[in-house]
């Protein structure tokens, strides 16, 4: 049995008060809360074998190394990589997208076409503006309709023989809209492309499967899924990680270092210069430890529920507009009131404990799209709860009260 309260309980901050409110955290989308057993995974290597990884012969180095190396194979069973040496560790999504982004430089010549998607985070949208700067590559934009899915008729249209590169997103981070992402990613592959398919907003619900979605990269952070900040994880295909040069230079990168050349490290290390977050690579193991013992097809059910409850109760409010309607999305709700600007709403919402995101979500060309200047952002997380929703739709309500 799911028990909510069970878990609720796993997480310290819930039971804290904003505002004099119970707290009410519905911002999971830009960083889901941290249970106190990745708590304790943190402290216990700062208080017991705080040091530096692969490089001592002494204990607690030794210690250190096997707790890291052991959480890249949690992460690599997780996503189900062929290899342990295909995960290889940064500080998140954004360090991710730019070492494949830097990496893919000498491969694109002028002409060569790159496609990336209407509905990406500006972090998958800017280092390849940047590439194509570089190399004079053309960007193409895959368009979405009114419901904030993408337009799979025109993503044919626009892959030929020149395109080289398409990045997605497997979840909108601004809509919750689950992208096809197989049915993207063999079709990018039939024309000879390579894909890249953002995972931040997927991987706190979906257990992606790398090897039976045959994608080049995919690229997540730990903060999503109830890890520590600093940390996230690159997958990518073997022959795809030896072909790409190194991002970073320094040390563990290394194999031999002479004035007159420097031979490179073998994966993962290869692309993983300088001293690493430790701790935040170890305690991403144990948080997806501890997401596995809930299980995803748990969480996914459960958030359904939620994400139902949710609009139901949102959408009794007069005057209210949901974006992002399509059937196939996670427990995301952006809104807006006719009338009101999201951040006044987020405002007073605040003054009673809920925390929700308003703006953009770096996302500006869906609010180009949609001619808005943003939305209230309403997204659900396993240890939420319908009372916590209708908490939510009366203080949206109150809002409307004072504001109109």
């Amino acid at each position: 049995m799911f028990d909510v309260t069970k878990i609720r309980n796993d997480f310290p901050i819930l039971s804290r008060k904003v505002n004099g409110y119970p707290l009410v955290y519905f911002d999971n989308a830009a960083t889901s809360q941290t249970p106190q057993i990745v708590i304790d995974a943190i402290v216990h290597y700062y208080s017991y074998y705080n040091a530096n990884i692969h490089r001592g012969v002494h204990t607690l180095s030794q210690e250190a190394t096997d707790a890291y190396e052991k959480a890249r194979i949690k992460i690599q069973r997780h996503f189900n990589a062929k290899k342990s040496h295909e995960i290889i560790f940064t500080s998140g999504t954004t360090h991710s997208i730019n070492l494949v982004a830097t990496g893919v430089t000498s491969f694109l010549q002028k002409g060569d076409e790159v496609i990336v998607s209407a509905l990406e985070h500006h972090s998958n949208i800017v280092p390849w503006q940047m590439l194509c700067e570089r190399t004079g590559a053309i960007l193409k934009v895959i368009p979405i309709n009114e419901e904030g899915e993408l337009l799979i008729d025109v993503y044919d249209n626009l892959l030929s023989k020149k395109t080289k590169l398409v990045f997605v997103n497997h979840v909108s981070n601004a809509l919750g809209t689950i992208n096809p992402i197989k049915e993207i990613i063999d079709k990018a592959h039939a024309v000879g492309a390579a894909v890249l398919i953002d995972g931040a907003q997927a991987c706190p619900h979906i257990k992606p499967d790398v090897q039976e979605l045959d994608v080049d990269f995919y690229v997540a952070s730990a903060h999503k899924m109830c890890g520590p900040t600093g940390v996230g994880v690159l997958y990518g295909k073997s022959a795809w990680l030896n072909k790409l040069p190194p991002y970073q230079g320094g040390g563990e990168m290394i194999k031999e270092v002479t004035f007159e050349k420097t031979t490179y490290a073998d994966l993962p290390h290869k692309f993983e210069a300088g001293t690493p977050n430790i701790a935040g690579g170890i305690a991403f193991g144990v948080a997806l430890d501890y997401m596995n013992a809930i299980g995803f097809d748990a969480i996914a059910t459960y958030e359904k529920e939620l994400l139902d409850y949710g609009t139901q109760k949102l959408l009794a409010i007069e005057g209210l507009r949901i974006y992002g309607t399509s059937p196939h999305k996670t427990a995301v709700i952006s809104f807006n009131i006719e009338g009101l600007h999201p951040y006044d709403i987020g405002t007073i919402i605040d003054k009673l404990g809920i925390a929700v995101r308003t703006g953009h979500h770096c996302a500006q060309p869906i609010m180009d799209f949609y001619k808005i200047p943003g939305t209230v952002r309403a997204s659900f997380s396993f240890y939420n709860t319908k009372e916590e929703i209708t908490k939510l739709a009366e203080a949206v309500q109150r809002a409307k009260n004072m504001l109109l």
